[in-house]
């Protein structure tokens, strides 16, 4: 993907002011496994879509739990992953440890952005080539961010990253007005058809997804598979027969489908600071 000589050294401007080493890193995300986080006024439910690299081994964790308030999901190199992950679990059991008191979900995110960006500063440094979902419950309530290679950071309602992230984010941007006041079992509903949507055709079972909650009551904990099998089950035949209107607003929306990849590769040409 070799593109000019300013892409050599991630401290390198180019003339049309971009740093293709952190777009590189970004395009690390966009090639990971899918990734899907939603939130509720009281819970935060993320799933993700487990790809094994070989028929003959098993696939790699992509939800890590950091403590019982927060937890993350990840798309692009797992190995960055598992270690911004254990540095986010030690700032929270140092926090613990000084105030007594859960650390609040946006002060984290602020350091995970923080050690992100130093990355895009450094000539001895690469960028972390990992996109990750932040799910987590505080005194003001739950919360969905996004931490950008480039060390930006997003709150969300809704939110998809990964390999075919496009064609659930189209499906979310349908239903997140409804999000705020969704159930438990709504936001795992909404979350399992998000996810079957960037299969592309392929069957979704509890054995190529993840799927993991947090709530009000209810520490972070990622779902076994006899209960994601179940739920697909049950909502897999409520989805055989959608009503007359669905079915009919689905048409125009056909129509519109070879448009979204457009758009996604436009996006690729954006400077890093854009998503």
């Amino acid at each position: 993907m070799f593109r000019n000589q300013y892409d050599t050294d991630v401290t390198t401007w180019s003339p049309a002011g971009r740093l293709f080493q952190v777009e590189y890193a970004m395009e690390a995300v966009k090639q990971g496994a899918a990734a899907i986080g939603l939130r509720s006024k009281s819970h935060v439910v993320l799933a993700c879509v487990n790809k094994a690299s070989s028929e003959l081994s098993s696939h790699q964790k992509k939800i890590f739990k950091v403590d019982d308030h927060i937890g993350v999901a990840i798309a692009g190199l797992t190995a960055d992953g598992r270690v911004l992950s254990r540095y986010m679990r030690n700032e929270c059991i140092n926090y613990s440890y000084t105030y007594e008191s859960p650390l609040p979900v946006g002060r984290l995110v602020v350091q995970l952005a923080d050690k992100a960006q130093v990355c895009t500063q450094r000539s001895w440094k690469r960028p972390y080539g990992v996109g990750l979902l932040i799910g987590g419950l505080d005194e003001s309530g739950a919360h969905l961010y996004y931490n950008c290679p480039s060390g930006n950071y997003f709150e969300y309602q809704a939110f998809a990253i990964g390999s075919r992230s496009q064609a659930a984010k189209t499906y979310l941007e349908r239903k997140f007005e409804s999000f705020m006041e969704s159930s438990r079992e709504n936001l795992i509903k909404d979350a399992l058809f998000a996810l079957r949507e960037t299969l592309q055709g392929e069957k979704l079972t509890s054995s190529i997804c993840t799927i993991a909650v947090l709530g009000v009551g209810e520490a972070f904990h990622i779902l076994d598979q006899e209960t994601v099998q179940g739920l697909i089950n049950e909502f897999e035949i409520v989805g055989e027969e959608p009503p007359a209107d669905e079915a009919a607003a689905a048409d125009p929306e056909e129509g519109s489908g070879p448009a979204a990849p457009a758009a996604a590769d436009q996006g690729q040409d954006a400077a890093p600071m854009d998503i």
